[in-house]
């Protein structure tokens, strides 16, 4: 189980908050998430009518069901399944630490969805840099160049150390 990192939550909250345009009420951050409302309400504010009907109130288990629509509507969206997190890691808290991570690589996929202006979370995506080369800058470059895939270093060798157990002359 990877470690709770204050600093990652309090990062992940404000994310929350400015996407939905509101202050979060001043509770602990697992209380925050625990029921799911509050991230039934992100993924909407992301794509809406991902969610179509979250609990309001009610027992656990209809808690349990805003955490699971939350989770289907994120992997709709693009998220892949080894970044989201299990129900019982937020509602029974056994890996907070890894609903921080999930709603990190959220934050982090939106920059993939031109559609989504919002505020983003964690680095910035890196962004394709192909590279065309014609055939005769390819052949040219071939022609002119040795890799060290060839054998080549530059004259470094063994030649004249000697065989094993040879003492060395000074």
């Amino acid at each position: 189980m990877v470690k709770r990192d204050p600093e990652q939550e309090k990062e992940v909250l404000e994310w929350i908050s400015a996407v939905l345009g509101e202050k979060l009420p001043n509770q602990p951050y697992d209380d925050l998430l625990k029921n799911g409302i509050l991230l039934c309400h992100l993924i909407n504010k992301i794509v809406p009518g991902s969610v179509k009907k979250i609990n309001e109130k009610g027992g656990q288990f209809q808690m349990m069901e805003n955490v699971q629509r939350f989770q289907q509507a994120i992997k709709k969206y693009g998220l892949p399944e080894e970044e989201i997190f299990q129900t019982v890691d937020l509602t029974e808290k056994r890996n907070i630490a890894q609903v921080t991570l999930c709603l990190y690589a959220l934050g982090r996929l939106t920059q993939k969805h031109p559609e989504y202006n919002g505020p983003t979370l964690g680095p910035k995506m890196a962004e394709e840099n192909a590279r065309n080369f014609s055939e005769e800058e390819i052949k040219r470059l071939r022609d002119t160049q040795i890799g060290l895939q060839a054998g080549f270093a530059g004259g470094a060798s063994q030649s004249g150390h000697g065989g094993f157990g040879n003492t060395r002359h000074m």
